[in-house]
């Protein structure tokens, strides 16, 4: 290792009823990408918090440039000492625009007023340096959730940084995107900056990564070079046990239960929704792969309600409709959907787990319609955290307390006490562990087995290429084809969804 640029030693942190760091230590180089791995709630969440000045330490001692840094400090102390922090869960203001979020606090001034032609231009030529296709002016509310992560990657760049610590940078990007990161990490580590990479894509790993460091359980595990490992040499540091792959019993699809045709829907800044059509039939699981800005979320969220103004026809079994006007009329019709972006869309932070998975249920737990069945409230939700493995101190936890791959298993689990007949599931293991990724594939699997019919959204392209019996490809608002999982591949799959090429099947065909 070459000089460390920030060393930890004999940290601590307890929560009450939980010890999450205990005597954990990490040493990175200057300029160089380190590697910090663990499943969810192995302690790396409270690790860069307190990095970053946002949570203190109970003890321990944390050296940068070979100086003691004060626990004391605040999240903007520690970014002017050169620690930057960009963070799993977005940041940004989704008021302000692309520009006013890069240089928030920052603004170029002239004679004491902001320069906005200049703030403009230097966002533009921040986001030219990744390659980004988007307007500085734009307010970041109205940006996918892989746009916005690029623009906090974006904004960590207008840093005078040393150390920049990434929490799952690539988990909502699909290849290009990852590609143009990966590049620009490149960069930064040959102008000698130091980089702490937290991913659950261990490929990513032997990608990018010079050394890595492995917590379990809140402890350090071990530490070293990536270039001699395999990834499984990590997997079994990281989980201390075998992970079994999720496995399905493959069975023929039954009758099509949702079909929808002629979808489509303006979008401005970006191109336009453009006769969407798609089926899935009960105990089939469906792909819907394609680049950042493609329309696959836009597409579920029209499915679902959540979004409006847009145009289509809908077939449950063989009724007829439009398109729902609501997540309510759709619930109540049977569809269940797993949001992208589980903070803004889909958790309620500072409410308990049981009040997060038994909300939308709590109709049928009632008694006469006005008083909660407590106790079968919470036989519902005992069964599901048992079930999908949930780590909870207790149901009455916030949900905001747990890890990220427990809060989208809490999210999972409240899909399924709806009991739906068509599940739409949009990243479903975005910041999940290596572990909980297989728990959550064959939960996908066990409920397709069960004849519900499920839409899977994923950047991952092995992801896709092993849930989806089918995978449709999205391009620039349109369909572009259509791949059977025995014919699918990384390779295939990239082309169609950089345009180049239609793959030789009709797009739901198969109703």
């Amino acid at each position: 290792m070459t000089e460390a640029i920030l060393a930890v030693s004999n940290l601590h942190k307890r929560y009450p009823g939980v010890h999450a760091l205990n005597d954990v230590r990490i040493a990175v180089g200057r300029g160089e990408v380190h590697a910090l791995l663990g499943e969810n709630g192995a302690g790396k969440s409270t690790l860069l918090k307190i990095l970053s000045g946002a949570t203190r330490p109970d003890s321990g001692e944390i050296l940068l440039n070979g100086k003691p840094l004060d626990h004391r400090d605040t999240p903007h102390r520690r970014q002017e000492l050169g620690i930057v922090t960009i963070y799993q869960e977005f940041n940004l203001v989704p008021t302000m625009t692309v520009a006013e979020n890069l240089f928030l606090g920052r603004e170029p001034a002239k004679a004491g007023l902001v320069d906005w032609k200049q703030l403009k231009a230097n966002a533009k030529a921040i986001l030219e340096r990744l390659g980004l296709q988007i307007d500085p002016d734009t307010r970041t509310s109205e940006l996918t959730v892989a746009s916005q992560q690029m623009v906090e990657i974006a904004r960590a760049l207008t840093l005078d940084a040393q150390v920049i610590i990434m929490d799952e940078p690539t988990a909502a990007l699909s290849g290009r995107e990852v590609e143009a990161l990966h590049k620009v990490i490149g960069d930064l580590k040959a102008a000698g900056v130091s980089i702490i990479y937290v991913t659950h894509r261990l490929a990513e790993v032997k990608q990018v990564c010079d050394r890595y460091t492995v917590l379990r359980d809140g402890k350090y595990v071990t530490s070293g070079d990536v270039a001699p490992l395999a990834i499984s040499d990590f997997v079994s540091a990281m989980v201390g046990r075998d992970v079994q792959p999720a496995r399905r019993k493959k069975g023929q699809p039954g009758e099509c239960v949702l079909r929808v045709e002629g979808v489509s829907k303006p979008r401005p800044g970006s191109s336009d929704l453009k006769d969407l059509s798609l089926s899935v039939r009960g105990g089939e699981i469906v792909g819907l792969a394609g680049l950042v800005g493609a329309g696959r979320t836009e597409l579920a969220r029209l499915l679902f309600g959540a979004d409006r103004g847009g145009e289509g026809v809908l077939w449950l079994d063989t009724a007829r409709a439009t398109l729902f006007n609501s997540p309510r009329e759709a619930m109540t019709a049977g569809l269940a959907m797993l949001p992208e972006d589980r903070k803004s869309h889909g958790c309620f932070m500072s409410h308990s787990v049981r009040w997060n998975l038994s909300l939308p249920s709590l109709g049928g737990l009632s008694r006469g319609g006005f008083w909660i069945n407590e106790q079968a409230e919470k036989a519902l939700v005992a069964d599901f955290v048992r079930r999908l493995r949930i780590r909870t101190p207790s149901d009455g936890a916030a949900i905001g307390s747990l890890s990220g791959g427990n809060q989208q298993k809490v999210l999972l689990a409240r899909c399924m006490a709806l009991q739906p007949r068509v599940l739409i599931v949009d990243e479903p293991t975005r910041g999940v562990d290596v572990g909980a990724k297989a728990e959550v594939h064959q939960i996908l699997f066990d409920l397709a087995e069960a004849g519900i019919a499920v839409i899977a959204i994923s950047s991952d392209l092995p992801e896709l290429l092993e849930l989806g019996d089918r995978i449709i490809v999205l391009h620039e608002g349109g369909c572009v084809g259509e791949l059977d999982r025995a014919a699918a591949s990384e390779e295939s799959l990239m082309t169609m969804m950089m345009g180049q090429a239609a793959a030789p099947q009709g797009v739901g065909d198969r109703a």
